[in-house]
């Protein structure tokens, strides 16, 4: 196994230190820094690109900013993404952070044998490596191979093939604005007005669309590339190059203010 370099970005610095006493007790991890912040942590992550990074997403400081947001400003910045090893006290996180493609979910205190079944994910092939195998969730691979609304990923993205009595409709999943319930089905809207009904439950889509798509409402799922605009006063999200806007519930609301940050933290100007 060779070694790989990591970076520990977490709001508490006890958390850090036993973070790093448990990494350290495998010689193939080599430190290189922490950070307590989401400034700091993007900061020393362009600075050093580690192969690694232990990052907490729940702080307990909430002006840390720390959240999966920070993954997806990697990607502004990096053409290779370090794997990402959640390290957090709750479970309930584990879900969103699937879908944000990170490699393992580790509940703190970190225990060394949770740790070494990460450091032997690290050798497998990289189909493999982005599997949470430590029971925080459901393993919902064998059961989305199987459905009837098959997955494929290529160079231009991810795409959507709706089946439908031998009928194959192939959806670029960047073309998507957002989908809506209908009863047992939902309903797929594309941004050139067309809609497209898919015989699965919103929750289906839940589960296997990634960022940037994400739950806004019992009956919605925006696509966040396709928002113009967002009104927290009237709790609602217009859409792009349209007249329509979707309403947010509190239910989802933390999901709301997840975009909004990410806005933020982009390449962005306020007036």
């Amino acid at each position: 196994m060779k070694n790989y370099l990591y970076i520990i970005i977490d709001d508490s610095q006890e958390s850090v230190l036993r973070t790093r006493e448990v990494a350290d007790s495998f010689s193939e991890l080599i430190f290189v820094a922490s950070a307590n912040t989401y400034k700091q942590g993007l900061n020393l992550v362009l600075e050093h690109n580690p192969n690694l990074i232990f990052l907490e997403i729940d702080p307990d400081d909430k002006t840390s900013n720390l959240s999966l947001v920070f993954i997806n400003e990697l990607y502004h910045y990096l053409k290779i993404v370090p794997k990402i090893i959640i390290t957090t006290t709750k479970k309930e996180f584990a879900f969103d952070a699937i879908k944000y493609g990170v490699m393992d979910y580790l509940l703190k205190p970190i225990k060394r044998a949770d740790l070494l079944k990460t450091m032997l994910k690290l050798d497998l092939p990289n189909h493999e490596v982005n599997l949470i195998s430590n029971e925080t969730v459901p393993n919902y691979k064998g059961a989305l191979q199987a459905d009837a609304i098959g997955l494929q990923k290529n160079n231009q993205g991810l795409v959507l093939c709706v089946k439908s009595y031998g009928d194959y409709r192939y959806i670029q999943a960047k073309d998507i604005t957002y989908i809506q319930a209908d009863n047992n089905s939902t309903d797929i809207y594309l941004n050139t007005g067309e809609m497209i009904t898919a015989f699965k439950t919103l929750k289906y889509f839940e589960a296997i669309l990634l960022h940037p798509f994400i739950r806004i409402h019992n009956s919605y799922i925006i696509n966040r590339n396709h928002i113009a605009r967002i009104h927290t006063g009237n709790s609602v999200c217009y859409i792009k190059h349209s007249t329509k806007k979707l309403p947010f519930s509190k239910t989802y609301k933390r999901n709301v203010e997840i975009i909004i940050t990410e806005f933020a933290n982009g390449n962005y100007i306020e007036v």
